[in-house]
């Protein structure tokens, strides 16, 4: 082997953590359920083509890429602290913040432009502000000033809902915005049962996370009152006639699944419990969304 194969054999592995890092920026395993949320929305709102749900897809994914690799920058001092995100690209010093600014801005450049041209300027917009709500709003201003952080910061994550409906409709209904409402609600306590088995780390790192600053009975509280707000919400669209019996049995069925998760996480100071109500929000919202398009066609 010559000296410039051995050259180029011996930078394919930092050319792919490089490209590893790069992705891991856009935090695609959190937008695999934000993009759930967005096709499931985008049928129940109408009958889209592949082309128009790819399109609307991609324009989100960048948008939520490019919060992500900016969220990195802003927040490499604290995550340098945490022990779960100690090692990410900007805090382990792999990429530069300038880079990963760089990086997120561009992304959410080209999916504002995206949109725009090919799905519809609503769309565009909205997706932008998700960017914008989750930069600027969240990570650098209220999550290090307030336990409500994620209660108001929760509401970019809940955009995607309207990106969809937007897209298909080209505007807004009030199914649109009861879909936004469950994902804005669902944000606190799936979010809570995450920080109550990282509350270690928030505290050395002195962000304050509700268990943090308020206890974790306290937190116990606030997440069994949000998931039965939930609940309430999720009857909404039922209620208003945007979904049928099928939609309503299948919200019943998985709230209280959630409300027992809830419950028992009261009851027990287990670790067990907090990562159990975890992993059921995150089978919970995806069911849930799931269950809508299916109401529609069945």
């Amino acid at each position: 082997m010559s000296g410039a194969e051995t050259a180029v054999v011996a930078q394919r592995p930092v050319a792919l953590t490089v490209l590893r890092d790069y992705i891991s920026m856009t935090k695609p395993t959190v937008q695999s359920l934000l993009l759930l949320t967005t096709v499931t929305t985008m049928y129940v709102a109408g009958d889209p083509s592949l082309s128009l749900v790819f399109l609307t897809c991609l324009g989100g994914a960048l948008s939520a890429g490019g919060a992500g690799a900016i969220n990195h920058a802003v927040d490499r001092d604290i995550d340098r602290i945490m022990s779960r995100t100690a090692d990410r690209p900007v805090a382990s010093g792999r990429v530069s913040p300038r880079a990963a600014v760089a990086f997120g801005t561009l992304l959410g450049c080209a999916s504002f432009t995206l949109l725009a041209l090919t799905v519809n300027p609503l769309a565009a917009a909205l997706s932008i502000s998700g960017l914008f709500g989750y930069v600027f709003v969240y990570t650098l201003w209220l999550k290090r000033a307030t336990p409500q952080n994620i209660v108001i910061g929760g509401a970019a994550g809940a955009v995607p809902p309207l990106v969809a409906w937007a897209a298909v409709t080209g505007g807004l209904s009030g199914t649109a915005f009861y879909l936004f409402a469950i994902v804005f609600f669902w944000t606190p306590p799936h979010f809570w049962a995450l920080s109550l088995l990282m509350k270690d780390d928030y505290a050395k790192a002195g962000i304050p996370m509700l268990p943090v600053v308020r206890g974790e009975d306290e937190t116990r509280r606030q997440i069994l009152l949000y998931t039965v707000l939930l609940y309430a919400v999720t009857q909404l669209p039922f209620c208003a006639g945007g979904f049928g019996v099928e939609y309503l049995i299948a919200s019943m069925t998985l709230g209280a699944g959630f409300i027992y998760c809830a419950v028992r996480l009261l009851r027990s100071a287990e670790r067990r419990w907090a990562l159990r109500t975890y992993l059921y929000s995150l089978a919970y919202l995806a069911l849930l969304f799931v269950a809508m398009p299916l109401d529609r066609f069945f």
